[in-house]
């Protein structure tokens, strides 16, 4: 038997629901935040990635699914949105009005690394971009998008995380203090954090191995370097917040994954995702679109992971009930009056309703009971009887009551679905 690729899960019908849930909460809070959807390819050219995310990152070194195409150039399934949005922003000139511009994404996306819960080689993420706009008004207002919509899927109890890093210069100046205080402390770090010593030294400060973490506990701290308009831009960013009464920690360790953040950044925590409690976060770009050929275009955004929000939603018992796969089932007694049955099947999916009717010819005793395990509201029998009467027969399931009426008065019919 051939099985799905490991880090790869089927979707079942028994949990499609759950996925529209969420996806109409992204699209309908997006929209009152005038966010518009932006879809990309699921593969890109790889420069889009190495030059956007970084070379020195994780994602780019050991997680890329990389290959080379028969016209020998080389392509990657998408790691992540944001380069691939900011690609197509660029390509398509949509940034280039002087206002705010404003998009939201939802899709697959891939990166090879050990599958375990809540962390899949082919996940999905939502996002949403606020591009070429430098204020720190921006900063906050994704923060209250993504707010919005965890609280709209009905989740109270989550961790904001929120840092800066400062401006390119001084975070240039921390950079090199933090790698001289690093290699003093060579010795005693992790390899991971050797090898990204040099390359992009911050992230070993949200190095989760021992060692590293006794390392940092004394490691200069980023904001003590930040000149007077990184000071500025956090100030505004953090009181704007107070104002609006969100909640939020200062993580000074806080610095994301990606190589082009700035500013502000910030992460999204649940304790019902246990160890791994992370489920989106995301932060200033001003630099990125530079990085891809564009011109320099302030922009900020964030991230959730769906399977990680599914994983919180599921664990607080805040999923949906489960819907009947049906509203109603059409019961015919024989194959004379197919025709029949399934002109008054039509009829009634034209309404809108959900209806099915059997396709194995089954007695009307094992389709009466099919019926019942739809968890249909109503079962419509048709005989020989309402064929020859032009009539059908309306059994409400709820009230085990049934009633004869003429095929012409279908239509109007007020049926009381559950």
């Amino acid at each position: 038997m051939i099985q799905a690729i490991r880090g790869t899960k089927d979707t079942l019908p028994v949990e499609i629901d759950n996925w529209y849930f969420l996806e109409n909460i992204f699209r309908q809070v997006s929209d009152t935040y005038g966010y518009k959807e932006l879809r990309t390819p699921i593969f890109e050219k790889t420069e889009v990635f190495s030059r956007g995310i970084g070379d020195g990152t994780d994602i780019v070194n050991k997680e890329m699914y990389t290959f080379e195409d028969r016209g020998g150039e080389s392509l990657t399934l998408r790691p992540e949105a944001t380069a691939a949005l900011v690609r197509s922003v660029i390509q398509n000139k949509l940034a280039n009005s002087g206002t705010a511009q404003k998009f939201w994404y939802f899709g697959p996306f891939f990166r090879y690394e050990r599958p375990q819960k809540g962390r899949l080689r082919q996940f999905h993420q939502y996002g949403a971009e606020c591009l070429a706009t430098d204020s720190p008004e921006s900063d906050v207002e994704v923060i209250l998008l993504a707010n919005s919509i965890i609280k709209s899927a009905g989740i109270t109890e989550y961790k904001l995380l929120l840092n800066s890093l400062g401006n390119d210069q001084s975070r240039a100046e921390y950079r090199t203090a933090l790698i001289e205080y690093l290699n003093s402390h060579k010795e005693g770090l992790s390899e991971d954090s050797c090898n990204r010593l040099e390359i992009n030294p911050l992230r070993v400060l949200d190095s989760k191995d021992v060692r590293d973490i006794a390392i940092v506990q004394d490691a200069p701290v980023l904001s003590d370097y930040f000149d007077e308009e990184s000071k500025q831009h956090f100030a505004k960013v953090t009181s704007m917040l107070d104002a609006l009464e969100v909640k939020y920690e200062i993580s000074p360790k806080l610095v994301r994954g990606l190589d082009y953040y700035s500013h502000t950044v910030f992460e999204f925590q649940s304790s019902a995702l246990g160890a791994q409690d992370s489920f989106g976060g995301g932060g200033r770009y001003n630099k990125l679109f530079s990085e891809l050929g564009g011109k320099d275009t302030p922009a900020v955004g964030f991230a959730f992971g769906v399977e990680r929000l599914l994983l919180i939603l599921e664990a607080l018992k805040l999923l949906p009930e489960a819907k009947p796969d049906t509203d109603i089932f059409v019961v015919s007694g024989s194959e004379d009056v197919q025709g029949y049955a399934f002109k008054i099947t039509q009829t009634l999916r034209n309404n809108g309703l959900r209806v099915t009717t059997d396709l194995n010819g089954r007695s009307m005793k094992a389709q009466m009971r099919a019926s019942n395990k739809t968890g249909a509201s109503y079962a419509i029998l048709i005989g020989e009887d309402e064929l020859a009467n032009n009539t059908v027969t309306i059994k409400n399931m709820q009230a085990s009551t049934q009633e004869s009426i003429p095929f012409t008065d279908l239509n109007t019919y007020q049926f009381n679905i559950k």
